[in-house]
């Protein structure tokens, strides 16, 4: 077992607290369409998702080996600059939990890492090709990528399925998602699982407690995989819902081929050392296949949020672990001093969460999304259809009296 400092101790354990909250914050990832469309029952689910994301962790190392060698310079770099890092991703993954916003819990660990290097070592001790190819250029393809196969899958499937029995094509779709699920959460695990590997064996590798260039040692594999495990069976609901429900309404095949697609992506990318998001893949995915059935559709507004949001995770986090690294530049009392700010962070953010509880009970109960500006203006000109009346309409002509019938006459 390696030597360990106090500083170390705390940096390693933070890191698998992030660990943690990636599981929960990204379980919607693998499972939010499975819930959605009845395929599983939401805490089945979660408990297959987080054995697969356990399994995952063990299958690869290439993009552990991406953070801890290939984006930042290890010469220079102290266990504080991660602990720095590490409290800039925490935080952005709760805020975004809280709101329901499936962002990504890898790009807010890379930009806490290169905001905490930057602040410590100055922008030439992060390598800029590494963050352009293995990580800004995948965040960018990939939710096309898998956004465009999941709309052909989608539309194949139900070319290929016009003339299959109803009941039995839908109960071979659930049987399918189901073992797409599956591969998705195993992909989860291979990929994001490792970016927690790798950020402690940077820091095993700054405190001096193993050589650079080291692989991650078994017993951080282990306990990354755990602690993403637990974190995925505590279920991230309030992303679920935004997943399974709130970016569009999906069928059992639709859920089927954004799976399938979302994992193909996030499996070759892991081969390669991307260190990729399985956010972008799968939320990328879901849209796809929302657009690949007729008459289907995409709720932008949600999507614009979510847009938004990854668009911020790399920045907002870098500055959240800059600041962090600047602290804990006074010594001990400043690291003292950021770890009480994280944990009391935490803590609000967990309280305010409390007001509206979403659980595995009410996860698939969403109301309908109300309609924005433009949809309002146009619903207010747009005449009536032709033959209808409209609610509010009220006669203001009154309807002519029948005339009275003439007097009967009678003859003598």
């Amino acid at each position: 077992m390696e030597s360990f400092s106090l500083i170390l101790a705390i940096v390693v354990i933070t890191a698998l607290v992030f660990d943690f909250t990636n599981g929960f914050h990204d379980t919607a990832n693998a499972m939010a369409t499975t819930i959605s469309t009845g395929a599983l029952k939401p805490k089945v689910a979660v408990a297959m998702s987080a054995v697969l994301n356990l399994v995952g962790a063990f299958l690869s190392v290439e993009v552990a080996n991406t953070i801890s060698k290939g984006l930042v310079d290890e010469t220079g770099i102290r266990p504080e600059v991660i602990f720095a890092a590490l409290v800039g991703a925490i935080l952005w993954n709760l805020a975004t939990w809280l709101v329901g916003l499936p962002s990504s819990s890898s790009h807010a660990l890379m930009g806490g890492l290169i905001g905490a290097t930057i602040a410590s070592a100055g922008v030439g001790a992060v390598h800029g090709d590494v963050l352009v190819t293995k990580v800004l250029i995948p965040a960018i393809a990939a939710p096309i990528v898998a956004g465009l196969a999941a709309m052909l899958a989608t539309r194949l499937s139900y070319t290929l399925g016009k003339k299959a029995d109803g009941k039995a094509a839908a109960k071979g779709y659930r049987t399918g998602q189901i073992a797409s699920a599956g591969l998705v959460s195993l992909a989860h695990g291979t990929n994001d699982a490792q970016k927690t590997m790798g950020i402690i064996t940077l820091a095993l590798v700054a405190g001096g407690a193993v050589a650079p260039d080291s692989d991650p040692p078994l017993w951080v594999i282990l306990s990354a995989g755990l602690a993403i495990a637990l974190g995925t069976y505590f279920g991230g609901w309030r992303i679920i819902r935004t997943m399974g429900k709130g970016l569009t309404d999906l069928e059992p095949q639709q859920g089927f081929a954004a799976q399938t697609s979302a994992a193909t992506v996030i499996l070759a990318s892991s081969h390669l050392g991307f260190s990729l998001s399985t956010t972008h893949s799968v939320s990328g995915s879901v849209m796809g296949a929302g657009l690949g059935r007729k008459g289907g559709v995409v709720r932008w507004s949600t999507a614009t949020r979510m847009f938004v949001a990854w668009g911020l995770t790399l920045p907002a986090a870098a500055l959240v672990a800059a600041l962090a690294e600047y602290v804990t530049g006074f010594g001990n009392w400043g690291t003292a001093l950021v770890a009480v700010f994280l944990v009391a962070s935490s803590a609000a953010i967990w309280k305010i969460s409390r007001r509206e509880i979403i659980d595995h009970t009410n996860v698939v109960d969403v109301s309908e999304e109300p309609p924005g500006v433009v949809t309002a203006a146009i619903a207010a000109v747009t005449p009536p259809p032709v033959g209808t009346v409209t609610e509010d309409l009220t006669a203001t002509i009154s309807a002519p009296v029948a005339e009275s019938a003439p007097p009967a006459t009678t003859s003598v």
